[in-house]
């Protein structure tokens, strides 16, 4: 009997594993990759309520739906990325079942698997969780000792989308990128796209391909930036015939070299960053394009995402007239399309509300403890990997300036040197508590809006967890400081409780 085949066992109406992981998308595939390599004789599953594998990338199926990170960084360290370094949704998909495939992963990620619970008992010295099945409506229970939450960080059911005076009367289509359905044909089309981020900087090119036109609609400017869509270096290295784990390897680097390098000054000398940014937009623009007006953002550099536009494909869309810009503020819908506060109209068979989403706190899976409901707002996270007070338990967030699977891949680890920590101790339990020292410590947000401040964040402050002022209570770190500090981290400070 092989591993997959017997990794969970059925124990009064519970199937039990040692590990549930929650999610398949990039962390959760991830995650049960460290996990299988490092303890290949641990059971576990991972359930995901989607339809199949890959989270974000399965969900988003709007027009042009890509990377916003380059590949090399958000392709896991452990697989060699071979392909553009802007890559498609259909393309990490692919990488994923690779992944997949290659680990053996098949038989134990269960889609349609909805986590709507999860219950930890002291006595028991696991969790009892309650899962949904999404196609049959089923009830199912599972046991493990180890909870691992990499269910992502936004709601995929249920988008943010404001509603505006008038919408109700608009006689075209009203769709959100999170929703698209299958049969919009947009082609020949008025495109309307509300919002400026990095889903309307891939929308817009997409769009513009084959609609009549396309209007951006921005309240406010988003700063963009240009890139390869395949890096010149990775060119050069394949015609080398340099071996793929170089070639990942290297580029891997000069991609976190220059992200840091991006980092350091949007903090240090934000001036000078505003200022390369605008000036290396202005030769792709439209000669005469206002270009203070509609994307040079009140708001430091990197205080909110950088939009990634691959081979300036947005700004080539605004040269040949098949784009527009305009910044202004909704009054309301019309009949037959958009009128701004400015008093002019636009005119729209199609309004594409690319509003963004909210932040959804671990999946919305309630959780108790020894009975007690956990009110995660009283909470502290520690390190940005596990939470005060709630035992057995990993999450994975991952970096806002810096590719997702940068951190996925570093927690991952961390957690696998956790868990052969509590095995080296005799323990089976092990609980982040406040030392006596962290008794009276100031608790801040969960975010600081001076550092990163976009409205997804803003929107659900009042949801998250806290953060503390001192190691190792404080999360939302860079990867340049957190590529050293984790894996150096101390297991045994006293901040960890292990029984």
């Amino acid at each position: 009997m092989t591993l997959t085949e017997r990794a969970v066992e059925t124990e009064q109406g519970s199937e039990h594993v040692d590990v549930l992981i929650v999610g398949a998308g990039i962390s959760g595939i991830g995650a049960a990759h460290h996990l299988r390599e490092r303890f290949p004789d641990r059971s576990f599953v991972v359930l995901d309520a989607l339809e199949a594998r890959g989270g974000t990338w399965w969900t988003h199926r709007y027009p042009g739906a890509r990377s916003d990170s380059d590949l090399f960084t958000f392709g896991y360290r452990f697989k060699p990325w071979r392909g553009p370094s802007i890559a498609t949704s259909e393309e990490i998909l692919s990488y994923l079942d690779e992944v997949i495939e290659e680990d053996d992963l098949g038989g134990v990620i269960r889609h349609r698997h909805r986590v709507t619970a999860a219950s930890w008992s002291t006595e028991d010295r696991r969790w009892t969780v309650q899962v949904t099945r999404e196609d049959t409506g089923e009830h199912l229970r599972f046991t493990t000792d180890f909870l691992w939450m990499c269910q992502g960080y936004y709601d995929h059911s249920g988008p943010h989308r404001p509603q505006w005076e008038g919408m109700d009367r608009f006689r075209g289509v009203v769709v959100h990128p999170q929703q698209w359905p299958d049969d919009l044909d947009h082609a020949g089309k008025r495109v309307v796209v509300i919002g400026s981020g990095a889903t309307a900087a891939t929308l817009v090119p997409a769009m513009a391909q084959t609609a009549a036109h396309v209007t951006m609609l921005q309240r406010s400017p988003t700063f963009f930036f240009a890139r390869p869509r395949t890096h010149e270096l990775a060119e050069t290295l394949r015609a080398l015939d340099v071996p793929d784990e170089w070639t990942h390897e290297i580029l891997r680097r000069a991609y976190i070299a220059e992200s840091d390098e991006i980092t350091r000054m949007s903090f240090e000398s934000p001036d000078e960053l505003r200022a390369f940014l605008v000036e290396s937009m202005r030769p792709l623009l439209p000669e005469g394009f206002d270009i203070d007006k509609h994307f040079n953002p009140r708001y430091r550099p990197w205080q909110q995402r950088l939009a990634v536009v691959p081979d300036g494909d947005l700004f080539t869309a605004l040269r040949e007239g098949t784009a527009s810009v305009v910044t202004d503020t909704i009054e309301t819908f019309t009949e037959t399309g958009i009128r701004l506060t400015s008093g002019e109209e636009l005119e729209a068979d199609v309004v594409v509300t690319a509003t963004g989403f909210d932040l959804s706190l671990f999946g919305g899976v309630a959780f108790t403890v020894d009975g007690e409901p956990v009110d995660f707002t009283e909470r502290v996270t520690w390190r940005g990997i596990m939470i005060s007070g709630v035992p057995n338990m990993a999450y994975v967030f991952g970096y806002f300036r810096n590719s997702w699977t940068l951190r996925a891949d570093l927690v991952s680890e961390f957690v696998c040197r956790l868990l052969a920590h509590v095995q080296e101790q005799g323990a089976t339990v092990v609980v982040p508590t406040l030392r006596p020292e962290d008794a009276d410590m100031p608790l801040r947000s969960w975010a600081d809006p001076e550092n990163f401040n976009p409205g997804y964040v803003m929107r659900s402050m009042h949801l998250m967890f806290k953060q503390g002022d001192r190691e190792p209570w404080t999360h939302l770190l860079e990867y340049a400081e957190e590529r050293t500090a984790l894996p150096a981290a101390d297991l045994d400070d006293k901040s960890l409780q292990y029984s």
